[in-house]
């Protein structure tokens, strides 16, 4: 379904080639599409923010990610870039440092935003989903363990502000 996106395969080839090596395309974009598509709809990628992840333990400043936010964003405008470094995310949090990609996501708030995808250079596409892809393709909106020990109202308040299920009448949502 993703390189099935123009749209999509031309935001993660620009990522990486102008983004932190081994860069990941993160959660509302995916999640968006997925979504989208099961309602038959045309994904709007500029509609959500373009969240790019990567892991990078040598260099956790800010600058780092603003330069490539800005990189990106010469590369296409128009779209909000957020480049973030999962290594040092764990200082936002609260929580004891990230191993890697797949850890930093399970602290993300919902298990089907909690998704990322790089194409390499041959074309195929990688997938990290710590929790797996089942909520996505599902409709289902659940916080993850991390939200669910932090503050459950983390989790409804997103999904009140972002109108998710007035966008996506189908959505399910699961507490547990």
């Amino acid at each position: 379904m993703l390189l099935a996106d123009a749209g999509f395969v031309r935001i993660l080839e620009v990522v990486r080639t102008h983004g932190p090596s081994g860069a990941y395309v993160a959660a509302g974009l995916i999640r968006n599409l997925v979504w989208d598509r099961h309602y038959g709809r045309t994904p709007d990628h500029g509609r959500a923010d373009v969240d790019v992840i990567y892991f990078d333990t040598t260099d956790q400043s800010r600058d780092a990610e603003s330069r490539y936010e800005n990189a990106l964003r010469n590369a296409i405008p128009g779209f909000v870039w957020q480049v973030r470094n999962q290594a040092r995310m764990h200082m936002v949090a609260g929580d004891k440092p990230y191993r890697d990609i797949a850890e930093a996501l399970t602290h993300w708030p919902e298990t089907a935003t909690a998704v990322a995808a790089r194409q390499h250079k041959g074309g195929g596409l990688e997938i990290v989903a710590p929790f797996g892809l089942a909520d996505l393709f599902d409709h289902v909106l659940r916080p993850t363990p991390a939200i669910l020990r932090r503050d459950i109202g983390i989790f409804r308040a997103r999904v009140h502000e972002r109108g998710w299920l007035n966008r996506w009448p189908e959505l399910r949502t699961k507490t547990s």
